[in-house]
């Protein structure tokens, strides 16, 4: 099996690679050469971070779900409303 290079130094796994390693979009992977010149890849060790999920896509996503207070509408319009 055989890929070509593009010009900006990336290659396509072929198909049937990413099922054997069970490859995904967004899957880290981890590029070695071994002592006979080989090139070996490997999914990457996952690094969990402190909640174990993908970072936040933007600073909206980062907030969304945080409030740990169960208000209902009318008690929080009161609120701010004053």
């Amino acid at each position: 099996m055989s890929t070509t290079l593009t010009i900006k130094g990336q290659v396509t796994i072929p198909k049937p690679i990413r099922d054997a390693m069970g490859l995904t979009p967004g899957t880290s992977i981890d590029f070695a050469v071994n002592q006979e010149g080989e090139v070996v890849l490997q999914k990457a060790a996952k690094v969990p971070n402190a909640r174990n999920q993908r970072p936040p896509a933007d600073r909206f996503e980062a907030a969304r779900g945080k409030a740990d207070v169960a208000w209902k509408t009318q008690d929080l319009m009161a609120l701010l409303r004053g």
